[in-house]
């Protein structure tokens, strides 16, 4: 059992640490980064609850509906609404970058937890796969999310940005969804779609580096 958790542990504790040191102006405390992870880690339970009681009842099991609402839509709409509660307001959060990490560590708090369930019912020898594909997209699904998030903070269009964060990352989150579903041919889908959300992530980690450093040129005119 300790192996199942230090391998489903594992992944998120890396990739956290990968985007926690891409900050380049000032790191987050770390009590408000396991704060977050905590909280992502506790909104597993009732996401999975909600899922189980609509698939007993029958309700939403279409692969669309599956995808994009009991997956896509639930699970990034809890995430978003931790970060909306506790790091979006809080003085820690003082440039773009902050939604990106914090929404980053949210995500593979649930990531995490997820993962070491799978485990345990399936088997360790899945943990590559897990690492590869699931935790991994949970955090690219919140670079996104939490790009919009930042840029909200600084915004006076607030609940516009908020809004578009979370539609895009249910709709990316549900997309992935269904590729897994695709008979035989997934894997040739997948693939070019995980390198897209990689490049798409890097890419919004410049964006907010850029945006506040303009910000802060102008702050200091």
């Amino acid at each position: 059992m300790l192996t199942i958790i230090t391998t489903g542990i594992a992944p998120g504790i890396a990739l956290l640490s990968y985007f926690y040191l891409k900050d380049k102006y000032e790191t987050e405390p770390i009590g408000m980064i396991l704060k977050t992870f905590i909280f992502g880690a506790l909104i597993v339970f009732p996401v999975m609850a909600i899922q189980y009681a609509f698939e007993t009842e029958h309700i939403l099991q279409g692969l669309l509906t599956n995808s994009f609402l009991l997956n896509g839509l639930l699970e990034e709409f809890f995430k978003w609404l931790i970060i909306i509660y506790t790091a979006y307001r809080h003085t820690a959060f003082n440039e773009r970058y902050d939604g990106i990490i914090y929404t980053v560590s949210v995500s593979l708090g649930f990531a995490t937890v997820e993962n070491i369930l799978y485990l345990t019912v399936y088997g360790i020898h899945y943990a590559l796969f897990r690492a590869i594909l699931p935790v991994s997209s949970h955090a690219l699904f919140a670079v996104i999310m939490g790009y919009y998030i930042g840029k909200a903070k600084f915004s006076v269009k607030k609940k516009r940005y908020l809004f578009i964060g979370l539609l895009i990352a249910a709709l990316i989150h549900g997309l992935y969804d269904l590729i897994l579903h695709i008979d035989k041919a997934w894997l040739y889908i997948i693939i070019p779609f995980m390198i897209y959300l990689w490049w798409s992530a890097l890419r919004k980690i410049k964006l907010a580096h850029n945006q506040h450093q303009l910000w802060l040129e102008q702050k200091n005119i």
